[in-house]
């Protein structure tokens, strides 16, 4: 067998395995998931995992995971809980433990301080009569058949197998909570994701004084002025009373110049777009992307409920915002 054939068949025996495991695992959302899940909601605190070894970075990703979809919640290492990070924990928490074998001697030695302090315990472990499964409130069974590693012996398929319990558990909690795509963003406000649930027009958009804004008897000569001074390739018209009546955009001067039309003489009322699209502050920016991209515009006027211009988002400031 090639080089090549050994790899590829070493990797989909892999992934066959790990599908293999992670099937198994549907069995096993039994009344201990159910009653780990009432543990977690039930808690007043926060949701503290702890594993050692490869047990312990699933586990950090497990409390990120949790914390990230509306459980509060943080790792532990459980060899510095012993010096002085048990402090961290309080009775008001409730406590993942994560060990494959369920013997982890780190672990072990927290059970008779967390069983003293009476913290509810969750354990994931391979070993549903082991010690930490035997001490547990609830023990969710993470057992696997066989570890993908053709030794048997690096943590492979249990690891996934982990995660993906944990997965479950996290979005179990999440639906019970009825955590919302807009608590997600608050969350992760950093992330594209989050500025595009949470970052709304208003936030972004061009006002008061950098807000382009011409009378509509001002001549257009006049007008351009305004338009080059803001910047933005659009500027409102307004009426008297303030009220927004039309745009004129760059888009617009290229039509007035093709139709051959005295730029000295002639006003806005005469050249504008008097049926201008516009949005209001509360929309979100992803929203007024769309509208853009729909309508073909790069620039969008944005009204009051008097109809009064109050600001101009433009495409620009979508690309900036990390919006596109």
């Amino acid at each position: 067998m090639s080089s090549k054939q050994t790899y590829i068949h070493a990797a989909t025996r892999t992934v066959d395995m790990e599908l293999t495991a992670i099937a198994a695992l549907k069995e096993r959302i039994d009344t201990a998931f159910v009653h780990a899940c009432d543990l977690i909601l039930a808690c007043k605190g926060r949701t503290i995992v702890t594993g050692m070894g490869k047990s312990g970075h699933i586990g950090n990703k497990i409390a990120a995971t949790l914390a990230s979809t509306g459980t509060p919640a943080f790792f532990v290492h459980p060899g510095e809980a012993s010096h002085g990070d048990l402090g961290m924990i309080t009775a008001d928490d409730v406590i993942i433990a994560i060990s494959n074998s369920g013997h982890s001697a780190e672990i072990i030695t927290l059970l008779p301080l967390l069983k003293r302090m009476g913290v509810p315990l969750i354990s994931m472990t391979g070993d549903a009569h082991s010690t930490l499964a035997q001490a547990a409130d609830a023990s969710l069974d993470i057992s696997v058949e066989y570890e993908a590693c053709p030794l048997d012996l690096a943590p492979t398929s249990s690891t996934t197998v982990t995660l993906v319990m944990g997965d479950a558990l996290a979005v179990a909690l999440l639906e019970a909570r009825g955590f919302t795509a807009e608590d997600f963003a608050f969350s992760h406000p950093g992330g594209t994701l989050g500025r595009r649930l949470l970052l709304k027009v208003g936030d972004i958009m061009h006002s008061k004084d950098e807000l382009p804004r011409v009378d509509q008897n001002l001549p257009l000569s006049q007008a351009l002025v305004e338009m080059t001074n803001k910047g933005l390739g659009i500027t409102t018209v307004i009426d008297a009373d303030g009220a927004l009546v039309g745009v004129f955009t760059d888009g617009d001067l290229r039509r007035t110049v093709d139709q051959k039309i005295d730029l000295s003489t002639a006003t806005m009322q005469s050249v504008m777009n008097a049926h201008p699209l516009t949005i209001h502050s509360n929309m979100l920016a992803a929203e007024a992307l769309g509208l853009m991209e729909a309508k073909a515009v790069t620039a969008l006027v944005v009204s009051n409920k008097n109809q009064q211009p109050v600001g101009v988002i433009h495409m620009h400031d979508l690309l900036r915002a990390g919006i596109v």
